[in-house]
């Protein structure tokens, strides 16, 4: 049986999703909220499920019916604007906005340089970057927040399908003043920093991979304190109060706090984290998303200087 609904209605819906306000959303797209409502309403008629569940004090979430709609349409509106530019002949140049999960920690080094690239390539698209934990980015992804995320492999479970674009081995970080900081060349035993005190990055999953690396050696680390900002854990290693593990390095070695840090590789062959583009499995993506996944692949991937990039199920993400 045939369904009847219009773009108008399907944009008028994205636009409530993503603000989670029928007010604010009816302000934005300067309609009257009794137009909005009636919309919403007619879209829910003709799918025969609700979209939205409304609570009294939070807004609107979307119920699992609406986030499924979210996910299907965004690539069907797309669509809709390709075809238009097609008839006028203006070309099929990619325009709009597109909402990119990125792991906070990961945002400082790599968010910039994409956006550098991607920009230049569609400079009519406006890239926005929705940052967060891996938690809370898994969630962001599956209510259709953004329709990719940039992530670490750490808690990705099923329901996702990921690409791989690099594989960052983990590095020990001590201060300039350390006595290993005089040969950084020579790689060095986690072993023998048993006794010395650690500064642990605390974040979901990225802890628990930091700990794992020191039971696979059968020794326990002496944890002096736990810091949940990256730079925040340099800077404590700077000033001279523990060393770290860390996977991302900087090209400088200057701290916020002041004082320098020495990477130093780690000669014991411990797992290496994996950079991946996350999507949700069943969600048909943008075009303008497969273009932010190639600007992605360019920088980070095989051929590019980087690691290595592997696809996983890449069947199914690309």
């Amino acid at each position: 049986m045939s369904k009847f609904f219009t773009l108008v209605q399907l944009r008028y819906f994205g636009t409530v999703a993503r603000l989670e306000n029928m007010t604010a959303a009816a302000a934005e797209l300067n309609v009257t909220q009794s137009t909005l409502s009636s919309a919403i309403a007619r879209l829910e008629d003709e799918f025969g499920a609700s979209l939205f569940t409304r609570l009294s004090s939070k807004g609107l979430r979307l119920t699992p019916s609406g986030k499924r709609l979210l996910m299907g349409s965004q690539a069907f509106l797309e669509e809709a604007d390709l075809l238009y530019q097609a008839v006028r002949d203006e070309g099929e140049a990619l325009a709009g906005e597109l909402v990119v999960g990125m792991y906070s920690p990961l945002a400082p080094f790599k968010a910039p340089v994409i956006l550098q690239e991607f920009e230049a390539a569609h400079p009519h698209v406006k890239v926005s970057f929705h940052e967060g934990d891996q938690e809370s980015l898994r969630q962001a992804l599956l209510d259709g927040v953004c329709e990719l995320a940039l992530m670490y492999d750490q808690g990705i479970g099923a329901e996702f399908d990921r690409r791989v674009l690099e594989r960052i081995p983990p590095h020990i970080l001590v201060p300039a003043g350390h006595p290993r900081a005089a040969t950084p060349q020579v790689p060095v035993s986690l072993l023998d920093f048993v006794d010395e005190p650690l500064i642990l990055l605390d974040a979901k999953h990225t802890r628990e991979y930091y700990l794992d690396m020191f039971s696979q050696l059968g020794i326990r680390p002496s944890i002096r304190h736990v810091v949940s900002g990256y730079e925040t854990v340099r800077s404590y290693v700077a000033r001279g109060h523990g060393y770290s593990l860390l996977n991302q390095r900087l090209s400088s070695d200057l701290t916020y706090a002041g004082g320098s840090v020495v990477p130093l590789e780690i000669i014991e062959d411990l797992p290496p984290i994996e950079m991946s583009l996350v999507r949700p499995i069943g969600a048909k993506p943008t075009r303008k998303s497969l273009a932010f996944e190639q600007v992605c692949i360019a920088l980070y991937g095989e051929g590019s200087g980087a690691n290595h990039s592997t696809s996983v199920r890449a069947d199914r993400f690309s």
